[in-house]
């Protein structure tokens, strides 16, 4: 039996609504964490918030804003060209991570395609240019020491290969079976061992960004920007979408894995940084209803810490 969420909440109000979103989750057999937090007033509602989780592909949030300061310190060139060749890339369905022939592609494309369609070849290419061990170090230099950087976002498939070979079923089910549990077949699903970090983490960031407390003023401009760009619209977008709202944010999917983190900023000015890790307790790569409890999550978090 899974232990009681262990929920942060400011006021009764805030408290309600937590315990709702925690409770539509358990009813999808979906375990995770949730935070939300007003930018401006410092309210919050969540719940778990300090557990660890494997990233998946909400690392590309911390690495690209490590590429962007070191662009902006003049340390990088975001016009620099790097040729990707598809017989040595990553894996991965979108981007360069699809493609059949070699491409050469600038730094700050490379940026481009990592946070608006999730390109792991993309994301590959800039560890490349500033290697795991940098981008962790920097994170800890600016006390961000809960988000800890491991390995590349190929090292998740390889992991996965290793465990199940070429069967993604039987990875998914693995990935399933280890839930909750002490034990991980697959290295890149254990927190001690992958890229992983905490909702609060991932929140407090996101706020550090969006007020410029962290990096130089274009860097984090510019990830803004990239992040306002993201084309997937299944999770917290769903439900965050109308023209006085924008909603800037970075998805994150691996075998159980569904992630979203982001901030929605409303024309009256509230702005709500949002972060939502969910692990699956079932075999299924498409899962549109726990798409849809994420985006609802994030709708009435926004709706009860607007001003």
């Amino acid at each position: 039996m899974s232990p009681a969420p262990v929920y942060a909440g400011d006021d009764g109000a805030l408290l309600d609504v937590a315990e709702a979103i925690a409770a539509d989750w358990a009813a999808l057999g979906v375990r995770g964490s949730f935070l939300a937090r007003n930018l401006d007033t410092g309210e919050q509602l969540g719940f778990d918030v300090d557990e660890l989780t494997p990233l998946a592909s909400v690392v590309k949030v911390p690495l690209a804003l490590v590429v962007l300061d070191r662009i902006a310190g003049g340390e990088l060139d975001s016009a620099h060209p790097v040729t990707l060749d598809p017989a040595r890339s990553s894996v991965g369905p979108t981007g360069l991570a699809a493609f059949r022939h070699p491409a050469t592609v600038a730094v700050g494309d490379l940026l481009l395609m990592m946070l608006s369609v999730s390109d792991n070849a993309a994301a590959d290419a800039l560890f490349g240019l500033v290697p795991v061990a940098d981008v962790d170090a920097r994170l800890r230099a600016w006390g961000c020491g809960e988000l800890r950087i491991r390995h590349r976002l190929n090292h998740m498939y390889e992991c996965a290969a290793g465990a199940a070979g070429n069967d993604f079923s039987l990875a998914l089910e693995l990935a399933v079976r280890d839930e909750g549990t002490d034990r991980h077949t697959i290295e890149t699903l254990d927190p001690a061992r992958a890229n992983a970090g905490s909702a609060a983490a991932l929140v407090e960031l996101l706020r550090r960004v969006w007020c410029d407390e962290i990096s130089a003023p274009w860097a984090t401009a510019e990830l803004r920007r990239l992040m306002g760009l993201q084309l997937f619209t299944q999770r917290l977008a769903s439900e965050l979408r109308a023209d006085t709202l924008r909603w800037s944010g970075k998805t994150g999917s691996f075998l159980h894995l569904r992630h979203e983190i982001g901030v929605v900023e409303a024309e009256s000015g509230d702005r709500v940084a949002i972060a939502a890790m969910t692990r699956a307790g079932r075999r299924a790569g498409v899962a549109a209803d726990v798409d849809l409890a994420i985006g609802v999550a994030g709708r009435e978090a926004f709706e009860v810490l607007r001003g």
